[in-house]
């Protein structure tokens, strides 16, 4: 059950995190929401949340948002950048503001936060990852590599706390209608709008299963491209 959890959303301003917030407000969670711009937070009108800005890519904000929520039952990190990029046109700094956004952000703010569920034996560590991390796609120079790098980190966090009190979850959407894949040129099979992509992440949420992918039959897609050969998954894209 998901009524009465007091909720960090981080990355709630936007496409994804913007629709999650709403709906686990819905749900009849305690929600505390952050993003780096205030006035976004204020804009999702969820009556009671507490609005705590946060820029995950920087130390001295993420120790402050931290003191400021407290424990919280859920930690949900829904943090995410995407810039399309090929190797032949490797932009270093766009490249690592990706990484740090996606992955080294989750680094920075789940320390803390999960020392007190250790010490509680209780709670749950939620993060949005895509279906991105299970093969280095094209075109996605820093976005795969941190997604993956995500997930490892969930499969980590879920084999050192599996006989605890602590829960984790991996939940890796493929396409969703935003301002990020505005940017993509090419057809996106399956594209969700963040409101169905949310139903989704909820559900998931609901289940408590640690990994989930949708939508399917895209999702099905993925993990079997890991037992594939090479050869054929390039031949694919």
């Amino acid at each position: 059950m998901l009524s009465g959890k007091r909720v960090w959303l981080i990355g709630a301003s936007e496409g994804l995190g913007r629709s999650l917030a709403l709906l686990l407000a819905s749900e009849g969670c305690r929600m505390v929401l952050s993003a780096r711009t205030m006035s976004r937070l204020q804009d999702i009108g969820i009556e009671g949340a507490q609005l705590v800005e946060l820029d995950v890519t920087d130390d001295a904000s993420v120790t402050d948002a931290v003191a400021a929520v407290g424990d919280v039952d859920i930690v949900l990190y829904c943090a995410g950048a995407y810039d399309p990029m090929v190797a032949q046109k490797w932009d270093s700094a766009r490249a690592l503001k990706v990484f740090d956004v996606n992955f080294l952000g989750a680094m920075r703010v789940l320390p803390d936060v999960l020392a007190g569920m250790v010490t509680r034996d209780a709670g749950r560590v939620v993060l949005i990852g895509s279906l991105s991390a299970y093969y280095g796609l094209p075109g996605a120079i820093g976005y795969s590599a941190s997604k993956a790098a995500l997930m490892h980190l969930a499969e980590n966090l879920y084999v050192d706390l599996k006989n605890t009190g602590v829960e984790v979850q991996i939940i890796n959407p493929g396409f969703i209608a935003t301002r990020l894949t505005d940017k993509n040129t090419f057809k996106m099979p399956q594209i969700m709008t963040p409101e169905a992509a949310a139903k989704h992440v909820i559900k998931a949420m609901k289940r408590g299963r640690f990994r989930t992918d949708f939508p399917r039959p895209f999702a099905w897609l993925f993990p079997l491209m890991r037992l594939l050969p090479d050869r054929w998954v390039r031949a694919m894209f």
